[in-house]
């Protein structure tokens, strides 16, 4: 069996739950590169988690690896995922996968040129709670698909934590809003358009924001924030024969069992899925992918529907009007 060597760009916390999930996926974590490689942390980072520091980002680029795992601030995920396929490495980049639609096609456009694999990492989408919830809607139990609600949000205390941060891509939806998305995206498809109202900073950055997206046949509401206080998380989904809620939007690596509860043409129940590492999972796939043994779920032009979206509701949200979810267009 063939062994994918990863490097990874930065020490973002994130990577602290996707160096265990490359591993445990038969994966080999050999290169960390950072933006200060004399720190106190980088050296912390790279002894406690066992990967060599090679250095800066581009001597990741430059050592002897076969994918790249970018969960760098949001205005770099475009720049060293772009690098990282021109220098014919795989990649699998952090969520939001680029600022805009147009930063997304490109890096599409990339991977198809390069023949690289290429991912937005939604670890949900692997997780067991997600796809059970999308086998129950496309199964016809709950009828026709009406309304669904999508929430997540929770108190963003530190006043110098990145996400405050416009020039850095910071904000709810971009953060938790956009899980709320994807999961809609899942579930119903592609909208038609979407309107939006967000609570701004003095910085320019969405405290939090709720949103509508249309679909044919059934509306989709959203609410992201970074000032709720407690965290939380909900998804329901409203048919003509029935309904399905619970209690998360999101689901990486989890320890405890999800329930989702079903009162549809089947009667009330509730259903269990266990404690499950969706991190591995997707790190799994995403290598079977680099590796030609099955093709990709979720091409690049997956994560450029998505960025699509999420332009829209950026743009309603600044403007008040309704807006169409089109082509890409550069943020403005």
């Amino acid at each position: 069996m063939t062994t994918l060597r990863w490097g990874i760009l930065g020490a973002a916390r994130i990577a602290q739950r996707l160096i265990p999930a490359i591993r445990e996926a038969g994966g080999e974590v050999v290169a960390l590169g950072v933006r200060d490689p004399l720190s106190e942390r980088a050296q912390a980072f790279s002894q406690e988690y066992g990967v060599p520091l090679v250095g800066g980002y581009a001597d990741v680029l430059a050592a002897d690896i076969d994918a790249v795992y970018n969960p760098l601030p949001n205005d770099l995920h475009h720049p060293w995922t772009l690098a990282a396929l021109q220098a014919g490495k795989h990649a699998l980049t952090e969520k939001p996968f680029t600022l805009d639609a147009a930063e997304a096609l490109e890096l599409a456009q990339a991977a198809q040129q390069t023949g690289r694999a290429l991912l937005e990492a939604f670890a949900p989408r692997f997780h067991p709670y997600l796809r059970r919830v999308r086998e129950i809607v496309q199964s016809g139990e709950l009828g026709e698909i009406r309304a669904l609600h999508a929430a997540f949000g929770f108190g963003l205390g530190s006043p110098d934590d990145i996400r405050w941060d416009a020039t850095k891509g910071g904000g709810a939806l971009y953060d938790v809003g956009t899980y709320c998305v994807n999961a809609a995206r899942l579930l119903l498809g592609e909208p038609q358009a979407v309107s939006a109202q967000a609570r701004w900073t003095p910085g320019g950055v969405d405290m939090a924001l709720s949103g509508v997206l249309e679909y044919p046949g059934a509306l989709v509401s959203l609410d992201c924030g970074f000032d709720w206080g407690a965290g939380a998380q909900r998804l329901s989904v409203i048919g003509t024969r029935g309904t399905l809620d619970t209690d998360r939007v999101s689901g990486g690596q989890t320890d405890e069992p999800i329930r989702l509860r079903v009162d549809g043409s089947g009667g009330h129940r509730t259903e269990e899925t266990p404690p499950f590492n969706a991190y591995a999972a997707m790190v799994a796939h995403f290598q079977r992918v680099a590796l030609g043994e099955e093709p990709a779920l979720y091409p690049p032009q997956d994560a450029v529907a998505q960025a699509r979206v999420l332009d829209a509701l950026y743009k309603s949200a600044r403007t008040g009007e309704r807006v169409e979810v089109g082509r890409e267009q550069r943020r403005g």
